[in-house]
């Protein structure tokens, strides 16, 4: 089942994301952040942007959320896109609902491009994002330093929306979730089960 996180799931959330700390170069964070870090991160992200979850039998097998990658107000229309899977998860079309969905919120709200910032040698990533419609942008070579080596950085984008002159910024997805009826259909219609 495809749903909005809450923050009940931050526990389960953050048992998905921490083996990619410890034992990926996926993710450039070198300590797993306590409980206490991760509800507030999570606060933090869910006031502007959507983070869903993927649950079967109650238990939390995959999320993705949508993060602001740039901080000045002239960046506004940008978002940035993460997915995280649990190993049984992969290769089941599990991500690509994740990001399907993210992105029809992102839309919603009013983002015109998203972004993926993967790291170099995370090939299965760069072929996901490339399948999801992202285009190489830039690459950042010899950028972040993990388990002794060097690595490089790939940016990739997506553009959602083609608004030349805007009006508003993009709304909360607080904002979008009042409108239940057309939120609802979103995750509705990208559910597997």
């Amino acid at each position: 089942m495809l749903r909005m996180a809450e923050e009940a799931d931050v526990p389960q959330i953050l048992e998905i994301y921490a083996p990619y700390i410890l034992t990926t170069t996926y993710s450039f964070e070198y300590e797993v952040p306590t409980l206490e870090e991760f509800e507030h991160r999570f606060r933090s992200v869910t006031a502007q942007f959507p983070w869903l979850v993927w649950e079967e039998n109650g238990r939390v097998v995959g999320y993705a959320y949508g993060s602001a990658p740039f901080e000045r107000a002239a960046y506004s229309w940008c978002a940035e896109a993460s997915v995280y899977l649990r190993p049984e998860a992969r290769g089941r079309g599990i991500g690509k609902k994740l990001y399907t969905a993210l992105e029809k919120i992102l839309t919603a709200q009013g983002y015109r491009t998203v972004y993926a910032i993967i790291t170099s040698e995370n090939t299965a990533s760069a072929a996901f994002h490339r399948k999801m419609g992202y285009g190489f942008l830039a690459e950042f070579q010899n950028c972040g330093y993990k388990f002794g080596r060097w690595l490089g950085v790939i940016w990739m984008e997506k553009r959602l929306l083609s608004v030349e002159n805007v009006r508003n910024f993009p709304t909360s997805c607080r904002g979008i979730g009042q409108n239940e009826q057309k939120f609802s259909d979103i995750l509705d219609n990208l559910s597997l089960s």
